[in-house]
């Protein structure tokens, strides 16, 4: 996998210089403003995969992926005319932040048709997690570390979309309080409050492994 599509400040730089002599994000814009279809789907080749990555860190089937991508693109280039060209790497953070409210929108509606889905944690998972939890080598990076492995999905799907989406944004992204701010529109303190409870949360629930 593209080591940049795991790290979203490479994921700007590559957007923001436009490798290989294509044009920049800026100008694909403006020439999709202007009715330019091929330019649209430059910029959904361009971007699609940081999109994907991004659903990838809430749903682990490839059809809610899809769902996401699409959706979001369908959101991007209805919303094209309220983005302003203010500097390169804008719109791949623009892109970002219109996915990630995909996802939590998508989140929302799941919460109200919840499955049980602790069932699904395999023997080999609990083992594995049980012995995390009894690491005192782990201390306090247990719920990143929880949030990093493929059952994550498993485990995070108990907590509120809300707290779900801070543990991810901030130990998944390793996103900063103030990009959290900017791509939710919640407030500093309330991002600091979310990610307390929900590490709190996720402790409980990996305390049913104990």
């Amino acid at each position: 996998m593209d080591e940049t599509a795991d790290n979203p400040d490479t994921a700007l730089a590559v957007s923001a210089s436009s490798p290989g002599g294509e044009p920049p994000d800026a100008q694909l814009v403006s020439r999709v403003r202007a009715g330019e279809d091929e330019a649209f789907e430059a910029l959904f080749n361009r971007h699609r995969r940081r999109v994907a990555l991004i659903a990838g860190r809430f749903f682990r089937q490839r059809e809610q992926v899809e769902e996401i991508v699409q959706e979001t693109f369908t959101k991007v280039f209805f919303a094209l005319p309220e983005f302003s060209n203010q500097q390169q790497a804008s719109f791949a953070a623009w892109v970002a932040r219109i996915a990630f409210n995909a996802c939590y929108d998508e989140l929302r509606r799941a919460k109200r048709r919840p499955e049980s889905v602790m069932s699904n944690v395999s023997e080999e998972e609990a083992a594995w997690l049980k012995e995390q939890l009894h690491d005192q080598s782990a201390g306090s990076d247990i719920e990143a570390n929880a949030a990093s492995r493929d059952l994550a999905g498993k485990l995070l799907s108990r907590l509120s979309p809300e707290d779900r989406m801070v543990l991810v944004m901030l130990d998944v992204e390793g996103m900063t309080v103030s990009e959290i701010a900017d791509s939710t529109a919640w407030s500093a303190s309330k991002i600091k409050v979310r990610a307390h409870r929900a590490r709190a949360s996720l402790r409980r629930v990996l305390g049913r492994f104990l």
